[in-house]
């Protein structure tokens, strides 16, 4: 006699063997995600995140892939069109300050400008704005470097470690700025051609490598004047 309805309760092993032939069977298969259903479903999370809410349940898998896409490829052509962004924009030029003064011109404008003065008389302020030429030229030149707040003649001394053989044309320049400038002393045209001739020289002149060798520390080390002027 044969019992039927009775339930076979299977061993271990028994029920290993039958779960996995129930899970090779073709409809389960049909079953899991793609490759691209994942995808699609990383885009609705990510989505999800940064919007809270849900990716629209009628955008298929193709059509997120797609959007996902283009925004990546919308972000890269921004980056080679403008670039990185840059958190804040500087207002002013790389040299906004001269002497301890606030000064964004070029030398080439600066030169100009003294040129004007002189040919008007007004020596005084040709002599300052050809002082100030002669310092951003070779600060546009990046031959010599005064932070804020650098005098006149620690720039001199500066400079004239770049161009050994100018040191006293430096510091006589430097001498006539002062007289001008602090010592309210009248300007007069032999000044300002001293002045000018000095940043002409400098200005058609090249260092030699030796005399470069120390210049990013030139200011660092200049040291005050012993007497003010």
């Amino acid at each position: 006699m044969v019992l039927t309805g009775v339930p076979v309760i299977p061993d271990r092993d028994e029920a290993r063997e039958w779960a996995e032939r129930e899970l090779a069977r073709p409809e389960y298969a049909a079953a899991e995600p793609t490759p691209l259903d994942r995808i699609a479903q990383g885009i609705r999370d990510v989505i999800a995140s940064i919007f809270g809410s849900e990716a629209p349940a009628g955008l298929g898998s193709v059509v997120l892939v797609v959007l996902a896409v283009l925004v990546i490829a919308l972000i890269v052509t921004a980056f080679i069109i403008w670039g990185r962004p840059r958190a804040v924009r500087r207002a002013t030029t790389p040299f906004a300050a001269l002497f301890g003064e606030e000064e964004s011109r070029t030398a080439a404008q600066l030169r100009r400008l003294a040129a004007e003065q002189a040919d008007a008389g007004e020596f005084t302020t040709a002599v300052v704005l050809r002082m100030r030429a002669l310092a951003r030229g070779l600060q546009e030149r990046g031959l010599v470097d005064p932070p804020p707040g650098a005098t006149v003649h620690a720039f001199a001394r500066a400079a004239a470690r770049v161009f050994p053989h100018r040191a006293a044309e430096l510091e006589s320049a430097a001498d006539v700025f002062d007289d001008v400038r602090y010592l309210r002393r009248p300007g007069t045209a032999a000044a300002y051609a001293q002045v000018a001739r000095t940043d002409e020289q400098l200005a058609a002149e090249h260092p030699a490598p030796s005399e470069t060798s120390d210049r990013p520390d030139a200011l660092a080390t200049a040291g005050p004047r012993s007497a003010p002027r």
